[in-house]
């Protein structure tokens, strides 16, 4: 279920501290139900990757994805030399130091995504190319029935105006195919595992 803004923005996450030149483009609750410390379970199942990856789920996600990296392969968008490290200095150099020092967590496996921290409640990965310098946040979130789950926010800092305009071009597709495929893929994962979850 897509949230609005504020869903991210009113909570004390630390992703404030360090993005808050980025702009919160989507907020979606996640279909994790949990206790108050599995967060640590969703990470790790993000970073070992979803049924579909970054290639999408369902043939409109599919197609989508395709087109992307076929058009980043055309247009250089994704070269080495394009991205956080390179032209993008990365959010790692903003961490204050209980963050730089403590868990960064794991990157994702089947994406460009870079892990920058980790909490107990909250986990932030990075990555970038020529349209954007993006984040991912992942928050752990009361359900306001006593139980959790797991609360996705994307923030944006578009490379000029062919990143704004890229940006909002693809901005449709990410509603019509990319995302719902991405959030029932999450949500069945986690229901998949569940068992691994119950202590023993």
């Amino acid at each position: 279920m897509r949230l609005p803004r504020t869903a991210h923005t009113y909570r004390p996450w630390r992703i404030h501290e360090i993005a808050g030149d980025f702009t919160v483009e989507d907020v979606w609750a996640l279909p994790t139900p949990g206790g108050p410390n599995d967060l640590a379970w969703l990470v790790r199942q993000l970073a070992d990757g979803m049924s579909g990856g970054v290639k999408g789920e369902g043939p409109v996600s599919r197609v989508l994805f395709a087109v992307r990296w076929k058009l980043g392969t055309l247009l250089g968008w994704d070269k080495p030399g394009t991205g956080v490290g390179t032209r993008l200095p990365s959010l790692r150099d903003r961490l204050p130091a209980d963050l730089r020092e403590g868990p960064q967590g794991p990157d994702l496996s089947s994406s460009p995504f870079i892990s920058l921290y980790q909490t107990d409640d909250e986990w932030a990965a990075e990555m970038g190319n020529k349209t954007v310098h993006g984040v991912m946040h992942i928050g752990w979130v009361s359900d306001g029935s006593g139980g959790y789950r797991g609360q996705m926010a994307v923030l944006v800092k578009p490379n000029g105006r062919f990143g704004t305009l890229y940006m909002a071009a693809i901005k449709p597709f990410r509603y019509l195919g990319v995302y719902p495929g991405l959030i029932r893929s999450i949500g069945r994962k986690w229901q998949a595992n569940a068992a691994r979850r119950i202590p023993h």
